[in-house]
């Protein structure tokens, strides 16, 4: 007989971190068997394959069970961590019960409460820096026979899905829950389709997802399973001779490998080419580091290069757009997410900034501050790296002239920057020391010709050469 003590555990499963991921390596567990853990606190770090995520514990009790080392893939759904809780909710009954006649969907009320405050409810897991998603898990449909929905529940359905619901629905459908609720549930790794709703006209709430959750009750007579020892996590290997190293892809960098080769045969790509005078830049920059207004912010060349190029894309807007391969449609995006290429230890990471188009100078600054520090630190969450529109890649720090970039998956142009170097010049009809650099910008064909992506590539030059067009131009 199952005894109070397995009753409490709960298993805290992979949450999904990434808007449809279905892996992610567990990289550092934060707590070991013994630790006591209180509800928000963070337990583990997790890396998906956009970015190195936190994930805190839904509840307070004692951690009892670390399923997996660290190193390991697990899938999303997989439980990570037992933990034992203190007042735990009860377990809940055999299949064979839940299976049972149909009267047990319809307890009375009393129970319900009851369960209800035997089981207090867990915050729902936010991972830190990364917002709820906004859309909802799509399962399979489940056959069943017809079933009438009273209309309350049709209100609810038309509130979900913009449109009215007959009178008569097939069971396959979606059970009903609002957006939240249905982020809980693929959080905790819970089938709606499981789930007893306790809401007006069935619908599934936040409560009942969280009764749900909790472990089932073994059933008599069978003893618990031995843990499953994980597997250890795959490392790279020396060949005998010392003469070859063999490391494993996975993460960032396999994401990186599969989004590029996607990005280089799908979309034909051109690259133009700019050597620019941006003598006057650097002098710029050197002014705004003395500015007041722009104390304790992150100043330099890469802050002026974006401004030009978000007021190039004012004076060109079609450059800033994306391809539709299901529709055949050309998609203008009337703002700017602009994305600036990272090159962190687990790889290359394109993090953006949000509105850049709508951002002040001093702002623009502050971003690209925050999202500097963020991904040295390696906290870039995933939500930073997605719906980015156009992209800048630095690649003059590591002394690089210039080069051909890839566009970033569903963008349509990236501007690379190459070494800012003094070089001999004409100036004012006289050979003089300048600083000068050499721009690239790449961009897809299907929707970008020549004519649009040279304009914006000298636009971007004309104002580092004569950065006061800034002013004029903005």
């Amino acid at each position: 007989m199952t005894t109070m003590t397995e009753a409490s555990v709960r298993e805290f499963k992979m949450p999904d971190v990434g808007e449809g991921l279905t892996e992610a390596e567990i990289l550092k567990w934060y707590v070991q068997p013994g630790d006591t853990v209180t509800d928000g606190q963070v337990v583990c770090e997790v890396e998906t394959a956009k970015a190195a995520v936190e994930l805190p514990i839904p509840y307070d009790g004692v951690v009892r069970e670390l399923r997996f080392p660290e190193g390991t893939t697990v899938d999303v759904g997989t439980a990570i961590i037992a933990v034992d809780v203190s007042g735990g909710a009860p377990a809940e009954a055999p299949a064979e019960q839940a299976q049972a006649a149909p009267a047990a969907a319809a307890a009375p009320a009393e129970s319900v409460q009851a369960e209800e405050e035997a089981t207090p409810p867990a915050r729902q897991p936010v991972l830190v820096g990364y917002g709820v998603a906004t859309t909802s898990t799509k399962r399979r449909p489940r056959k069943g026979p017809e079933v009438k929905v009273p209309a309350a529940a049709q209100a609810v359905q038309t509130e979900l899905n913009g449109h009215g619901a007959p009178a008569a629905v097939p069971a396959e459908s979606r059970p009903l829950a609002k957006p939240p609720v249905r982020k809980l549930a693929k959080d905790l790794g819970v089938d709606l389709a499981t789930v007893t709703p306790s809401g007006p006209d069935g619908v599934i709430t936040r409560e009942d997802v969280h009764a749900a959750a909790a472990p089932k009750a073994a059933e008599p007579a069978v003893a618990a399973p031995a843990p499953v020892t994980a597997p250890a996590a795959a490392a790279p290997v020396v060949s005998h001779d010392a003469r070859e190293t063999r490391i494993p892809v996975k993460g960032v960098r396999k994401a990186t490998a599969q989004a590029m080769i996607g990005s280089a045969f799908t979309a034909p790509h051109v690259t133009e080419f700019v050597t620019v005078d941006v003598t006057r830049t650097m002098k710029l920059v050197e002014e705004l580091k003395q500015d007041k207004e722009f104390q304790g912010l992150r100043v330099n060349p890469l802050l002026l290069i974006a401004k030009a190029l978000l007021v190039a894309i004012k004076r060109n807007p079609d450059i800033n757009a994306s391809w539709d391969e299901a529709n055949q449609e050309i998609v203008l995006k009337h703002y700017v997410n602009l994305g600036i290429a990272a090159a962190t230890p687990r790889g290359l990471i394109v993090p953006n900034i949000k509105d850049a188009h709508a951002k002040t100078l001093p702002q623009l600054a502050e971003s690209l501050g925050e999202l500097v520090g963020t991904a040295r630190e390696g906290k870039t969450s995933p939500a930073a790296m997605q719906g980015g529109t156009v992209t800048i890649t630095n690649v003059g720090v590591f002394g690089v002239d210039t080069g051909t970039p890839i566009l970033n998956p569903g963008e349509s142009a990236i501007l690379a920057v190459g070494a800012i170097k003094l070089q001999p010049w004409v100036h004012k009809g006289k050979v003089k020391p300048r600083q000068v650099t050499t721009l690239a910008l790449s961009f897809d064909h299907r929707l970008v010709d020549g004519e649009l992506g040279s304009k914006v590539l000298a636009d971007v030059a004309a104002i580092l050469e004569q950065p006061k067009r800034l002013i004029s131009w903005a």
